[in-house]
């Protein structure tokens, strides 16, 4: 009998084996370190267009949902700058579950975290801005170690559900407003005093943008180099099989946890650079139930571990999100049947179609679309050999 260890010296490769094959040989002039170059300047490409945009004036009234459909608004740049937030906080949270296999419902926790503890330091307490991020920091950390380090002592359904009992009771303690900090169910309106003048009113709207897409290109760095390291493999091989892992000798505990904490470090690093860029701590916006569905889609949205998709699904997620609403004020819907009226009316409605349709049609994500075209390439070119 072979080991678990071992693959079956009778395993017969799959069509993803041969396609993945069929374009390695394709590709075999170019060495690695060419394709990394050009995978390198690809993202410098789109991370230069994306810090010109707000110089860049063209009217898409169709396409854009702001209320000024004009490329560099006001509006369409929050937008923007609310996916790039989510879309490091989906990052973070692609670590976690694409990477590790963990399904936890508690970073919307740490995301909260990230928002109420800089809230309070600045507004309650009037600290010096950095002195808040560096608390909120701490605090979330602090968090991700020992609450993780509880939730990890269980796998699977349980674990998930531990992790829903703690984001919960993060929800109701912060609806309970305790000692006059979080203001409850009204939220905290951030005091803008102790900023930097650079990041306060909408005239530095373009600079809150800047500033959330490099907290983007931060996370997306930070991410990159822990998940093409030796710790990323490990996360990766507990997804895969982590009785495998403890067999060769590794602890999974450990890593588990790193990747815990990495995600949730992001997620409050994206909390901060939120609550810069609304002014607002909502428990319902930042430490809801919702929000942790809204992670998971976006996740889902892109492909599971794949880094870039994660951030696209996050783009989509968040665009569909503010294009739904706009859609759903649009007069012409009033002349429509009451069933067509009243479903075009709901976004969150229309949000929740558009994702089983995705789910059940682009199963592997956004970032899978590639290799399913590819797939179907090579079926075709296989019947056309045939025929």
């Amino acid at each position: 009998m072979s080991s678990p260890a071992t693959p079956r010296s009778d395993a017969r490769p799959t069509l993803v084996d041969a396609v993945a094959s069929r374009l390695a040989a394709r590709s075999g002039t170019a060495s690695p370190a060419t394709r990394s170059r050009v995978g390198g300047a690809a993202v410098l490409a789109v991370l230069a267009a994306l810090i010109l945009l707000p110089f860049v004036g063209i009217h898409l009234p169709w396409v854009l949902p702001s209320a000024i459909p004009v490329l560099n608004s006001i509006g369409m740049l929050e937008v923007l700058a609310l996916c790039f937030v989510f879309g490091s906080v989906a990052l973070g949270y692609d670590v976690l579950f694409g990477y590790t296999g963990l399904l936890s419902f508690a970073q919307v926790l740490y995301f909260a975290i990230g928002v109420y503890v800089t809230d309070i330091a600045l507004t309650v307490w009037h600290w010096p801005f950095l002195a808040a991020v560096l608390l909120a920091l701490a605090s979330a950390f602090v968090a991700a170690v020992l609450l993780g380090a509880i939730s990890l002592r269980v796998k699977g359904i349980a674990f998930t559900m531990v992790t829903l009992a703690f984001a919960q009771a993060g929800y109701y303690l912060i609806n309970d407003n305790p000692h006059n900090l979080t203001s409850g169910q009204t939220g905290l309106v951030m005091a803008t005093s102790r900023l930097p003048s650079i990041l306060v009113g909408v005239a530095h709207t373009r600079e809150l943008y800047w500033l959330a897409l490099a907290y983007l290109a931060l996370a997306y760095l930070v991410v990159w180099i822990a998940t093409e390291s030796v710790t990323g493999r490990v996360w990766q091989a507990i997804r895969e099989n982590e009785q495998r892992v403890s067999v060769i000798g590794l602890h999974p505990a450990p890593f588990k946890l790193a990747s815990f904490v990495l995600g949730s470090m992001v997620a409050a690093g994206g909390g901060i650079v939120y609550l810069l860029l609304i002014g607002t701590a909502a428990p319902d916006a930042v430490a809801s139930a919702t929000l942790t569905v809204s992670l998971i889609a976006m996740v889902v949205l892109g492909g599971l571990g794949t880094r870039w998709g994660a951030v696209l699904g996050a783009f989509v997620y968040v665009y569909l999100q503010q294009y739904l609403v706009k859609m759903a004020q649009e007069p012409s819907f009033a002349r429509l049947p009451v069933v067509a009226r009243d479903a075009l009316s709901q976004p969150q409605f229309l949000l929740g179609v558009i994702f089983i349709l995705f789910v059940l049609f682009v199963p592997g994500g956004l970032a899978g679309l590639g290799l399913r075209m590819a797939i179907r390439r090579h079926r075709r070119s296989g019947g056309d050999a045939a025929s």
